[in-house]
């Protein structure tokens, strides 16, 4: 058994669609993983509903209002637990595996030290995983059945996107603990807005997500404490008209977080994440447009 097995009868991934694409974003849900394959339930020593603490519940779903809009949604359907899609490629912790890794693993990243690489080693308030250590061949099949794939299709709605429309927007959606709080105030935020500070996405269009949900009366915090990670690192390049947004959503507002059930606080919430996206494809194309090139 591989980790190509493991998703022989579920797609490792769904993209949404509509016939058409009508606006120039691309929305991308890469946590939201809930199918947990045998084998990885037999490989790890917590519980079926402990190791859900990493899973962004839902989220796909939140946003899937965005397919009428005429944007790609893309969702990952292997879980956060098994495989990170928003790390690097070999993003991994050598502690982990039986065998040294490749010279050409990231090995010392905050993320990897965190016990949070691309095969993670622990879920949610530092529960380890595994009972021992991994093969490294588990790993490389994993990155290359699930991650490089996803990747790919990935890259590929993006730049059809650019193609097509001149620039693009990529939104990449998460959830957060109802217990996160920002500041010396305590206070909650039922939204974090991530442009790696001010690395990747213009600013036009981080003010104006901000905009948006201020407005509809939610709490906002910016970039703090979550600034967003590699996927809007890695395809953020404002520059070249190539924007990168990460919204997280508190999972208060609409996740009992003990049962992984959804509350009363959801159908409201998936409504106004679909009014904030429609929202979000209104803003003029001056300010997302690649910069012109500099006169030699």
């Amino acid at each position: 058994m591989t980790a190509a097995s493991d998703f022989a009868s579920v797609a490792p991934f769904t993209v949404e669609e509509a016939a058409e694409q009508r606006v120039p974003f691309v929305f991308n849900s890469p946590h939201s993983g809930r199918f947990y394959p045998d084998r990885f339930l037999a490989m790890a020593k917590l519980d079926a509903d402990t190791i859900r603490r990493s899973e962004d519940c839902f989220v796909d779903q939140l946003f899937g209002g965005v397919v009428r809009l005429g944007a790609p949604l893309l969702s990952a359907n292997f879980p956060r637990a098994y495989l990170d899609a928003n790390r690097e490629p070999w993003e991994l912790d050598p502690r982990m595996f039986s065998q040294p890794l490749p010279s050409f693993a990231n090995v010392r990243s905050p993320r990897v030290a965190g016990g949070l690489g691309t095969v993670p080693r622990l879920v949610g308030e530092g529960l380890d995983i595994y009972g021992g250590k991994l093969p490294l061949q588990e790993a490389a099949e994993r990155i290359e059945y699930l991650y490089k794939p996803y990747h790919e299709t990935l890259k590929r709605l993006v730049a059809q996107t650019h193609a097509r429309f001149g620039y693009a927007v990529l939104v990449d959606c998460h959830s957060m603990p109802a217990s996160i709080r920002v500041g010396d105030s305590g206070v909650r935020p039922d939204f974090i807005v991530g442009d790696r500070f001010g690395a990747s996405a213009s600013a036009a269009l981080t003010e104006h997500a901000i905009d948006v949900l201020a407005e509809m009366g939610y709490t906002v915090a910016h970039n703090k404490p979550y600034a967003g990670g590699f996927i809007t690192e890695h395809y953020g390049r404002p520059a070249r008209g190539l924007h990168a947004l990460q919204i997280e959503v508190n999972r208060g507002l609409y996740l009992n977080e003990r049962t992984y059930e959804k509350t009363s606080g959801y159908a409201a919430l998936a409504h106004d994440l679909t009014r904030f996206a429609a929202e979000l494809t209104t803003l003029p194309d001056a300010y997302l447009e690649a910069a012109p090139l500099a006169a030699e």
